[in-house]
């Protein structure tokens, strides 16, 4: 308790001796840190600093315990894991520096609001689909969240343009060239077209799905994308959401799970508050109990 009192005591002191140029040595490093965490986040790298965060505890709690045989393995291991580390954020490494050399740095650090050309494209892909489906023409579209799919984008043709109905269906024409692979949509605006995904591991998958529904499953199995599919062989339409297929959906169904998982802040503004659903509870009480004194 002391100690805090003189801490406490000293804070004054300790004030004058912070200038404007600490403040701003402060804040530009908490800023970076920020960022880098945020930038993280979205990449496929998030598991792997969560990995090298609970190795560094356990460091950190072999050496409080004096722990000798795990702190001499983890010594190791953290020694041979930064060739490793350079290997695993390659993707993201090259392209942050693409990005600081052609000056896009805004798109790192700046999130903007894309939810005009979400809902967009969400219903000019529920057009698209309707047609596609009715027609049995197949239909491959990812839907990018967190994870970022610039490894996916560099197998097919890089486009940028707003998602429509009638580019859909040229797209998805079996005789266009761009046909045979899968539409990747980032912040609702095509970005890649005819790329190749990795299909899915999954031994356990029916045996009446194609390459199309198990290229879906793969993604989404990869990456937290939401894959739509349109069947070649039956129309039907399906969507793909970490590793789980949902087959046979209607249009209204499409819709309403694309709005839910690509904009889930979306459905909540038309529901009432926790507070208007109080108020109006105890209104219905008030009534009736008014009702039951009228009445008697």
């Amino acid at each position: 308790m002391d100690a805090i009192l003189q801490t406490l005591q000293l804070a004054p002191e300790y004030l004058r001796l912070i200038r404007l140029t600490d403040i701003l040595d402060m804040a530009i490093i908490a800023f970076g840190i920020y960022h880098l965490f945020r930038f993280v986040r979205r990449s496929r790298s998030g598991q792997v600093v969560k990995a090298i965060v609970f190795i560094v505890l356990a460091m950190a709690l072999a050496n409080l315990f004096h722990l000798r045989v795990i702190r001499t393995v983890l010594n190791n291991a953290v020694e041979l894991g930064v060739i490793a580390l350079v290997v695993i954020f390659q993707p993201e490494v090259r392209r942050f520096l693409e990005q600081m050399g052609s000056g896009r740095l805004k798109e790192l650090f700046v999130a903007e609001n894309y939810g005009t050309d979400l809902e967009t494209a969400v219903t000019e892909t529920v057009e698209a689909y309707a047609s596609l489906s009715r027609d049995k023409v197949g239909a491959l579209m990812v839907f990018e969240r967190r994870t970022l799919l610039d490894d996916v984008l560099k197998t097919g043709t890089t486009l940028d343009c707003q998602v429509s109905a009638e580019l859909l269906k040229n797209l998805f024409w079996n005789k266009a060239p761009l046909h045979d692979g899968a539409v990747i949509v980032r912040n609702g605006r095509i970005v890649g077209a005819g790329c190749m995904l990795p299909l899915s591991g999954n031994v356990n998958l029916s045996r009446d799905l194609g390459m199309r529904h198990r290229a879906g499953i793969g993604i989404s199995e990869n990456s937290d994308a939401v894959v739509a599919i349109v069947s070649e062989e039956t129309g039907s339409i399906s969507v793909a959401v970490n590793g789980m297929l949902k087959r046979h959906l209607s249009l209204d169904t499409l819709e309403q799970l694309l709005r839910r998982e690509l904009m889930p802040g979306a459905d909540e503004e038309g529901k009432p508050t926790a507070a208007a659903r109080l108020t109006s509870v105890f209104k219905g009480i008030k009534g009736d109990n008014s009702n039951g004194k009228e009445d008697s």
